[in-house]
């Protein structure tokens, strides 16, 4: 279900800004810039920080530290690739008595438990031992299409059922369930980095983390922010379409740039943890707007596994703001909700 998101991080902090605890926005407007603050987080992932402030105003507090901590605080608890994560510490448990989890990992859990209820097991976090399987997780396996029964044995131990959380203590029913975040941890970042900038008093920002975002404001010149979605086509960076989010998040999830081929055949990095199969239907692209960046992060995994009609119909009767991006003999065909239609730029 999930690409190769979270590694060992190093953070690589370009501009070292600093904020003002108090409300930096209420300073001269003339001074008011579009900074930004870009570096790497969970490996190769880049991340951008885009806020509207004045030079003068960022130097009592390090705003560039401040996010440095709060991803590496995330990375720490969520990530599959530090095998000292406490995920990680969780997933090499043998037992069944309940562990402690951090407030921010319950957080995600009790979405993603959520989210696999809402939307029947097609997001479904315990599928990691099937993206180990297929050579997507940190084991770095070889690519190669694994054998039926594999498959078969392997997905005895998916299922969300298999884990439980009640008041912040984590247990599971297999001691081989393995939970892999990769499909809504980054979505949970984002908001998290969010929640950092408004408590330091900026309310006009983007917040970008490996194409995950989250918006709220203006630009310095009085317009909205605006976001491009990626026409889904491997090796080539091109926009299909321009849209006006306005404070909300966005989430796009795809399958056309992380793969393997074996005999011919492209084997996307995206496992359907019903199947147990990478997915093989049409539906290239998924872009969910919602308030939550976590929830759109997940949702979009989601759909995407369901395929172009089922996504489709799941998205308008949870009127949802999605579009979807299917290939055709002809080229693409596109799903548009009347949510997103709304946020389409003129």
């Amino acid at each position: 279900m999930f690409a190769k998101l979270f590694r060992s991080i190093t953070i690589l902090a370009i501009l070292s800004l600093t904020l003002a605890c108090s409300e930096p926005e209420q300073a001269g407007q003339s001074d008011l810039k579009e900074l930004q603050l870009t570096g790497y987080t969970m490996g190769p992932i880049v991340y951008t920080v885009k806020l509207v402030a004045s030079e003068e105003q960022v130097k009592e507090s390090n705003l560039a530290k401040q996010v440095d901590d709060l991803l590496i605080k995330i990375n720490a608890q969520m990530s599959t690739y530090d095998k000292y994560s406490e995920l990680s510490k969780f997933n090499q448990y043998q037992g069944s008595e309940p562990r402690q989890t951090s407030k921010e990992l319950a957080q995600v859990l009790i979405e993603s438990i959520r989210l696999a209820q809402l939307t029947d097991g097609t997001l479904d976090v315990t599928v990691g031992p099937l993206v180990n399987l297929w050579s997507f997780g940190p084991e770095n396996r070889t690519e190669q299409v694994p054998s039926k029964d594999l498959i078969a044995q392997t997905k005895q131990h998916i299922g969300i059922e298999k884990i439980t959380l009640d008041s912040g203590m984590l247990s599971k029913s297999d001691p081989k369930v393995y939970v892999d975040l990769s499909a809504i941890a980054k979505g949970f970042a984002v908001d998290k980095v969010a929640e950092l900038l408004e408590a330091n008093g900026y309310h006009n920002y983007l917040v970008d983390i490996g194409g995950e975002m989250r918006l709220q404001g203006i630009k310095t010149n009085g317009e909205q922010w605006r976001i491009a979605v990626e026409k889904p086509i491997s090796g080539e960076r091109a926009v299909q379409k321009v849209i006006i989010p306005g404070n909300n998040a966005v989430a796009t999830s795809g399958d056309y740039r992380n793969y393997f081929e074996e005999n011919g055949i492209r084997y996307s990095h995206t496992i359907d943890p019903q199947s147990g199969w990478p997915i093989s239907h049409k539906l290239v692209s998924v872009t969910v707007v919602h308030p939550s960046s976590m929830t759109a992060d997940g949702l979009a995994t989601a759909i995407e596994v369901m395929g172009p009609e089922k996504g489709f119909e799941f998205a308008k009767a949870n009127q949802l703001a999605v579009y979807l991006i299917s290939k055709s003999e002809s080229g693409f065909t596109e799903y548009t909700t009347d949510q997103f239609k709304q946020l389409i730029a003129k």
